[in-house]
């Protein structure tokens, strides 16, 4: 039998939190996906199945700010830029999906700026 890889760990925490996470018109999920090099952040209607708002460390704007993407200061503007593009939609409260990542270095200071910037979740 192979030896189960991270990755593998990590889809299958994905599966088993999304059996209970599930994003409604009246608190969307937001949806983080973490790479090696970079951040990206997604707040998603899962009835209707559209995305709402999206950020990451590869948009023009935070792209010039931040210099290396994969860090745990870009995933903190990357949090602050989707609670800031979240508010000017009117979307205040959000269920967090971590993407079967651990709640742990970036996705926790992405979690941080985007409730320091006054979403809530």
């Amino acid at each position: 039998m192979a030896k189960e890889s991270r990755n593998d760990r990590r889809i299958a925490r994905h599966r088993r939190t999304r059996q209970n996470l599930h994003g409604t018109p009246e608190k969307p999920r937001l949806c983080v996906f973490r790479s090696n090099k970079n951040i990206s952040v997604q707040i998603i209607d899962d009835v209707s199945g559209n995305t709402l708002v999206a950020a990451s460390s590869l948009d023009k704007g935070l792209k010039e700010e931040i210099k290396y993407g994969g860090n745990k200061e870009a995933a903190k503007k990357v949090g602050e830029a989707i609670a800031k593009r979240a508010l000017e939609k009117g979307i205040e409260t959000v269920v967090f999906d971590r993407g079967g990542s651990l709640y742990h270095g970036r996705v926790k200071e992405l979690a941080d700026g985007a409730r320091e910037a006054g979403l809530k979740f």
